[in-house]
């Protein structure tokens, strides 16, 4: 697109976005400030993504997808107008621009904007070009589901169901805004995921398995299946003929990796400057204050290499930060956005994320944990009595104002101090919201992971990597029989 004339890019154009759309690009940002905007931000984007599904021994779902537009959002004072299009000639782009002046009521017109043009292009994407032609193949991934479900097979009992997936979503992006931003990357994100059903007679188990990683072509080749299929197996034989847990208040440890869903979910949620506009958030007025025990300190950023969050530019073109929320129970700051920044007055951390360019970007987390602490798994169970070892979490939902509820996949009874392997217990669900239980939180190990998500908010479904050490709750309440 070098520039807005009648006629669509050549679909050489289109096969790259990079400087040769800076004419376009800059002609459209003028226009908007010429009718009065504070701000004019475009995103443009290309993607191209798969997915492949197995069941038993077949392929039965291969699905790709491709597509390429552009969302326009336009700031005035507080408020924002936003129009996306999935047509990239230069007179739909500007009917988009037009569009989203008149939610606000401005209007374009021939006056000259006075806008000084863009900045020199921070290229993020040099070096990165290759990723898609070597990610694997259709052939290639369908051999590889099948080789797990295989594996599920053979390590398997009682199995009446196998599933293996596979997906890769590469995405091309480009961002312009009237402050002179001009900013490309290149994104890849790939899944795995196994899931099996165990029954036998009235006992059932399903049980779960999801790994991810970003820039990595190589990943699905890398993928462990012999070991993930061995655990998977191993919790469903478990669990196929666990008692349903007691419900009550119990002390819980949570184990480490995809145990961190719970506070991404019940408290990131609430330190994205989108709570705090719709005043949804409890902590909107308590920074500086004490909001959770002094064992906690939590961590957004996006910076960790391969981390399903990581990603070298925000969507709104800012580099990512490493952002403290909670230092030793303090709360720190929130994640903010342009809007965030504009409207609450909290700083930009780089947050600005979106599903695609049909969403307008909003404050999101990234890689979101509780930091490490000084203790040993073995020290958090051995403190509780009589309670409640949770190994794997399943799904859950959250309220708005951080309200959840979060079934458990696996778990075990803790007796005097001691992990009862021997007394397996499934049906839990753990139950609580955000500003009571992160005070509970009274002992953090030393085992910090990771684990590859997926989280779904105003700006769409976005990636993100939850985690923290083996942590202990003092109580929660558990949900059961």
């Amino acid at each position: 697109m070098p520039s807005l004339c009648l006629d669509p890019p050549a679909p050489s154009r289109l096969d790259r976005l990079d400087q040769r759309w800076r004419p376009g690009l800059e002609e459209l940002l003028a226009a908007g400030m010429a009718a009065g905007a504070d701000l004019v931000e475009i995103f443009v984007e290309r993607n191209d993504q798969l997915s492949v599904l197995a069941e038993q021994e077949r392929i039965t779902s291969v699905s790709p997808v491709m597509g390429c537009g552009a969302g326009i959002r336009v700031f005035k004072g507080n408020c924002d107008g936003f129009a996306a299009t999935n047509d990239l000639s230069g007179p739909a782009l500007m009917t988009a621009l037009e569009q989203a002046l008149g939610m606000l009521g401005l209007c374009r017109n021939t006056s000259a904007s006075g806008w000084q043009g863009l900045a020199a292009l921070r290229d993020y994407g040099s070096g990165k070009e290759q990723w898609l032609k070597v990610c694997p193949t259709v052939p290639d991934s369908a051999e590889r589901l099948r080789e797990a479900t295989a594996a599920l097979e053979r390590h398997g009992r009682h199995l009446q169901a196998r599933q293996a997936s596979y997906a890769r979503d590469w995405q091309e992006v480009l961002v312009a805004a009237s402050d002179g931003t001009f900013a490309r990357d290149l994104r890849l994100h790939q899944t795995t995921g196994l899931t099996l059903l165990a029954a036998d007679g009235d006992h059932r188990a399903t049980i779960s398995r999801r790994d991810g990683r970003a820039d990595d072509p190589h990943f699905l080749a890398g993928w462990p299946v012999e070991d993930v299929a061995v655990s998977a197996c191993r919790s469903a034989g478990t669990m196929l003929y666990a008692d349903v847990v007691k419900a009550g208040d119990y002390p819980v440890v949570l184990a480490n990796r995809f145990g961190g869903v719970i506070f991404h979910e019940a408290c990131g949620h609430l330190l994205e400057t989108t709570q705090v506009e719709r005043g949804s958030t409890p902590f909107a007025d308590n920074i500086g204050q004490t909001i959770a025990h002094p064992a906690v300190t939590a961590i957004d950023e996006g910076l960790s290499s391969n981390s399903f969050g990581s990603m070298a530019m925000d969507d709104e073109g800012m580099a990512p930060q490493r952002t403290v929320l909670i230092q030793d129970g303090v709360l720190q700051r929130f994640l903010s956005d342009r809007a965030g920044e504009m409207r609450t007055g909290h700083p930009r951390t780089g947050s600005g994320r979106r599903q695609n360019h049909g969403f307008p970007a909003a404050s999101r987390m990234r890689n979101t944990f509780i930091a490490p602490g000084p203790h040993k798994p073995e020290e958090l169970v051995g403190s509780i009595d009589h309670g409640l070892y949770c190994k794997q979490m399943g799904g859950g939902s959250v309220g708005p104002t951080g309200q959840f509820n979060f079934a458990v996949e696996e778990a075990y009874w803790i007796e005097n101090g001691c992990l009862r392997e021997d007394k397996p217990v499934k049906g839990a669900t753990l139950i609580g919201d955000a500003v009571t239980v992160l005070p509970r939180i009274s002992m953090c190990a030393d085992d910090n992971a990771l684990a590859a998500g997926f989280c779904g908010s105003v700006s769409g479904s976005v990636y993100v990597t939850v985690g923290q050490p083996h942590i202990k709750v003092d109580r929660i309440t558990v949900g059961g029989r």
